[in-house]
């Protein structure tokens, strides 16, 4: 099992991800956030993904953001969506499990 927080900033919508693969073929994730679109988009799209299809798509083309781009609100800075694949990708495998981060400077 592979575990993160998200924390995708001024929106203080924090997102704790699990994702979890026996095969590194299929990954389940696991969110527990309160972003009520990120909700509504796992109660829509399940908890199971075929990993290749997630984490080697094309950017912005695996299955959680077709979701996004049919139903969430425009926010493509969203980093969320980009987190849960790194998840996914650690879980499966596919990735080493390091911290990613985002630094602005002024």
């Amino acid at each position: 099992m592979t575990k993160a927080t998200i924390n995708p900033g001024v929106c203080g919508f924090t997102a704790a991800v699990e994702a979890v693969s026996g095969d590194g073929k299929e990954v389940i994730i696991t969110v527990d956030c309160g972003c009520p679109a990120i909700t509504a988009m796992f109660e829509e799209l399940g908890d199971t993904f075929d990993a290749y299809e997630l984490i080697f798509a094309k950017p912005g083309s695996n299955p959680l953001y077709r979701y996004a781009h049919d139903h969430l609100p425009s926010h493509g800075g969203c980093v969320t969506i980009a987190g849960i694949t790194k998840v996914a990708e650690a879980a499966c495998m596919l990735a080493l499990p390091r911290d990613t981060s985002l630094t602005f400077e002024n």
